[in-house]
């Protein structure tokens, strides 16, 4: 709160022509920093002031480190646009300033539309709002409209100012961290709902398989991608895995992969399979998507009660990885698959079958396993290569999570660091007992 101290002498100095205690700074120069952060060249205040015939009196300001206060005064809010740059920290506003819409402020609620207007304009600027001593409730108001203090006119005292600059300028800081703070909780815990979405656990009560999975988005620092999976089994004991990209990156690709997901969960348990199912979701991905060039690939797996032979069907997806003892790793046959969904309105998906044998290892996963580089130039692994890697790492002796976690790092070691694609892997095992 302000206290009364009679105002102290100012010295003249002249910009945008109101009179100033310290030479004022012009809008060509600056001092790089972030609005609201204070660095080794010190701060900057903009004042916006308009009564030249009581020009305000500022008084000479010293930051906390003895360093001078630079200057700068506005006197109305076109001039105060062009002065107001990054390395202004602090604004001083007086309320009395007319807003661009309402010429002479009036009473009630245009009394603060100037600092509103200078609240929109300068979002991460501290802002102190300046009034006469009569005007107390008009300063609380100003306050909670969005300015960090107040200050009366009549009560200026470089002391009280430089505090109050000082104290606006981290109040504001403080109100920033603590804004994107709440957002980033806000952003985890729908980042943890879609991960729930698109990661669910899986259904797979009264069967022998084991399941493993790994899932790395692409973006960086991101959290969710637009692949997705997941695995089932139904009263008669076949198991149903799928495993699906939605093509792009972000928040609206991930939602889109829930629902895709969600959708082929509820249709699997409703008995349909193959060209059925796989029609549907293009009707669900045609009437979800944001716009007609979102398409999804998918891989569909349906594994008998015995586990030795299973249904495959792929929608412009990578043919699925089978591991056999005695036999290399290879891919399961992928001449018959069709194109991605959302690519053709009246397209169709075979399903084929294939056979599995009593003991095995299938590898289910999204295009982002492969397309990444391979030492410094453009190669990319591709599958074969990553039919080699996997061969390779069989011979070694990895199974399940173990195997699922060395594809995955050996990959992104190839590709010299985190891969630009997102990558979802599934892993179902059959030992044959």
């Amino acid at each position: 709160m302000p206290v009364p101290i009679p105002r102290q002498r100012a010295v003249p100095a002249a910009e945008g022509g109101q009179a100033q205690a310290f030479p004022a700074q012009t809008g060509t120069e600056t001092f790089p920093a972030q609005a609201g952060t204070e660095t080794g060249s010190g701060l900057t205040l903009l004042v916006i002031e308009d009564d030249p015939a009581e020009a305000l009196s500022v008084p000479e300001l010293l930051d906390a480190a003895g360093k001078p206060i630079r200057i700068r005064t506005a006197r109305n809010l076109t001039e105060a646009e062009r002065l107001l740059t990054d390395d202004v920290h602090c604004i001083l506003l007086d309320l009395a300033l007319p807003a661009p819409s309402a010429p002479g402020a009036g009473h009630g609620e245009d009394e603060l539309a100037t600092l509103r207007h200078v609240l929109q304009l300068a979002p991460r600027h501290a802002v102190l709002a300046l009034t006469a001593t009569g005007d107390i409730g008009l300063a609380g108001e100003a306050v909670r409209v969005g300015a960090q203090d107040y200050l009366f006119r009549e009560e200026l005292d470089a002391r009280l100012l430089s505090r109050a600059i000082r104290y606006a300028v981290e109040r504001k800081r403080a109100d920033i961290a603590q804004r994107q703070l709440t957002e980033s909780r806000l952003r985890a815990q729908e980042n943890a709902r879609l991960e729930r979405g698109l990661l669910p656990t899986p259904l797979l009560d009264g069967s022998q398989l084991r399941f493993a999975a790994r899932y790395r988005p692409g973006r960086s620092r991101a959290l969710l991608g637009g692949d997705f999976y997941d695995t089932v089994r139904t009263p008669d004991g076949t198991v149903h895995a799928m495993i699906g990209d939605v093509c792009g990156h972000g928040p609206d690709e991930a939602a889109l992969g829930v629902e895709l997901r969600i959708a082929w969960r509820a249709l699997t348990f409703a008995g349909l399979s193959g060209d059925d199912l796989l029609s549907t979701l293009q009707r669900v991905l045609e009437h979800e998507r944001p716009d007609e060039e979102i398409f999804a690939t998918l891989c569909t797996v349906d594994i008998s009660p015995d586990g030795r032979r299973a249904g495959l069907c792929l929608a412009g997806h990578p043919s699925p990885l089978i591991a056999r003892p005695g036999r290399p790793a290879e891919l399961l046959p992928y001449e018959s698959g069709g194109p991605a969904l959302g690519l053709l309105p009246r397209a169709r998906w075979p399903r084929q079958q294939v056979e599995l044998g009593g003991e095995w290892s299938l590898m289910l996963y999204t295009d982002g396993l492969i397309e990444g580089r391979i030492g410094q130039g453009n190669q990319r692994l591709g599958q074969d290569g990553m039919v080699e890697m996997v061969r390779r790492q069989v011979s070694d002796g990895l199974r399940g999570e173990d195997l699922l976690e060395a594809a995955v790092s050996e990959v992104r070691d190839l590709n010299g660091g985190e891969l630009t694609d997102d990558v979802a892997v599934l892993l179902l095992d059959r030992d044959g007992r």
